[in-house]
């Protein structure tokens, strides 16, 4: 899989290339501004983009905003962006048009080896891989929320794995559950909350995260 990195810190990036390259990866750039990474991004076509959101020349959301053009260019290009803090707004921008693996990420997690390449290599496959963090945020936003309030507390652990982009197989070796109860714990989940069923994993993940958002997708 080829990757395009933007990371302005250094030894943040090299650090991560040198991760991915001994995990099998082909890191294609490794760039360190906004305007770096959009070029990048457009001449490589990468099968996914791994993005610290805050990038030169304005240390704001520059790298997420480079993604986002390049996937409005690139219909689908999966983008996993990092970030050193939960931002509400940077979740809701990246799952904003439905397509193509999407993940987000707080930094601390770089340093956890096998987390963070697991995630890249569900994004670049088209998958979800949302922080815990970020979605203990979103839960905890909408705790007032009744439909979510009749969850039982079983299966507020599903939908935290399910929302984080968790398979069933994954879901059931985490909390000890066959596959099958799985699936009971999430048909429970979606008639609870009102969402369409489905069987692809990213659908539902999208589903739920809008759900989570306040933007429901039928």
């Amino acid at each position: 899989m080829r990757v395009v990195m933007a990371e302005d810190l250094h030894l943040l990036r090299e650090g991560m290339v040198a991760l991915l390259t001994a995990h099998g990866f082909e890191v294609a750039a490794a760039v360190e501004s906004g305007p770096e990474l959009l070029q990048a991004l457009l001449e490589e076509r990468p099968d996914i983009a791994v993005v610290d959101v805050r990038l030169p020349p304005t240390f704001t959301d520059e790298g997420l905003q480079a993604a986002l053009e390049a996937r409005r260019r690139i219909p689908g290009l999966p983008v996993l962006v990092l970030s050193q803090h939960v931002e509400q707004l940077y979740a809701r921008e990246l799952l904003a048009d439905g397509t193509g693996g999407v993940g987000y990420l707080l930094k601390d997690r770089v340093f956890n080896a096998e987390q963070f390449v697991d995630a890249v290599r569900r994004v670049a496959e088209g998958g979800t891989a949302m922080d815990p963090d970020v979605i203990a945020k979103l839960l905890a936003s909408n705790a007032r929320d009744e439909p979510l309030g009749r969850l039982t507390p079983r299966e507020r652990e599903v939908l935290e794995l399910m929302a984080e982009g968790r398979s069933n197989a994954a879901i059931g070796q985490r909390l000890y559950l066959s596959e099958s109860a799985v699936g009971k714990h999430t048909a429970n989940i979606f008639g609870k909350l009102d969402l369409a069923p489905s069987d692809d994993d990213n659908r539902r993940v999208l589903a739920v995260l809008a759900y989570l958002q306040g933007t429901r997708r039928a």
